[in-house]
């Protein structure tokens, strides 16, 4: 998934305009950097390397133009593994920063808090907390499927989970922490984390939209699930602990089970707690 801001390409020149040094820039550097700046904001979290692609330009030309823009503030650097990957540096990849959100402008976000502040006035905190479960609703109905073609194996459905929400944009990760004597195997766990949140600034203010997040990894993966930390609580990626220690048995049920689909059948004939 892209970022989820959209705005004019006229938005896009003015912003080169703002973030342009003193001394003024060559022209034509000056519309290459602007160009390299709406990759960013439109396909953030994204490398340096898929900006060249994208671009068509030389790795060198797309790191000085992400260097201008890190240093003034404009962008920023996201470290984190990829799913899978296992150890090794992790990737180097660039969003938006809040300052460059302020500068283009961030309508959505405006508007969307104003619209949610507006309805907690008029509905009160649960029907701000019924829309954030239906938000993520759509999520676990579209990560069901492959996250249950994992198995049981709890590491497995979270791995599933990672490569999912990695494809939506969210930089996931899932790492295994295997307990060590003298604790049992059941302490073992798994981290899921998540270095980019499309909606960061509004569950700052929302943390409702974390909440209802949460609740639904914690369907998927079969197992009840602990948030570490979260971007919108100023850490330096959403940490998500899950236990491993048994398999992926019926402490939850996803939307997609209680629906009666035919790829969660095996999971309903399970013994219920």
């Amino acid at each position: 998934m892209t970022s989820p801001i959209s705005m004019p390409s006229r938005r896009h020149a003015a912003a080169a305009e703002a973030f342009a040094p003193s001394s003024a820039l060559p022209e034509a550097e000056d519309r290459t950097r602007d160009r390299v700046l709406s990759a960013v904001l439109e396909n953030g979290p994204v490398s340096a390397a898929e900006l060249g692609d994208l671009l068509g330009f030389t790795p060198a030309a797309v790191r000085r133009h992400l260097d201008h823009l890190e240093r003034n503030g404009v962008i920023e650097v996201k470290r984190v593994a990829k799913a899978g990957a296992g150890a090794g540096r992790p990737a180097r990849r660039y969003v938006l920063s809040s300052q460059g959100q302020s500068k283009l402008g961030d309508d959505y976000l405006n508007i969307a808090s104003s619209a949610l502040r507006r309805l907690q006035d008029i509905a009160g905190e649960d029907a701000v907390r019924e829309y954030a479960e239906e938000r993520f609703s759509e999520m676990e109905r579209r990560y069901a499927p492959e996250v249950a073609a994992a198995g049981q194996d709890i590491a497995a459905r979270s791995l599933a989970l990672s490569k999912a929400l990695s494809r939506d944009g969210y930089v996931a990760s899932a790492h295994s922490i295997e307990a060590k004597a003298p604790l049992p195997a059941e302490f073992s766990s798994v981290q899921l984390c998540q270095g980019h949140c499309p909606i960061q600034q509004l569950a700052a203010e929302f943390p409702v939209f974390c909440d209802s997040e949460t609740k639904v990894f914690s369907r998927l993966v079969g197992v009840d699930v602990r948030r570490l930390s979260t971007l919108a609580q100023g850490g330096h990626v959403c940490t998500t602990h899950i236990p491993t220690g048994r398999p992926a048995a019926t402490v939850h049920h996803s939307i997609a089970e209680q629906s009666g689909n035919p790829y969660q059948e095996s999971n309903n004939q399970q013994e219920r707690p």
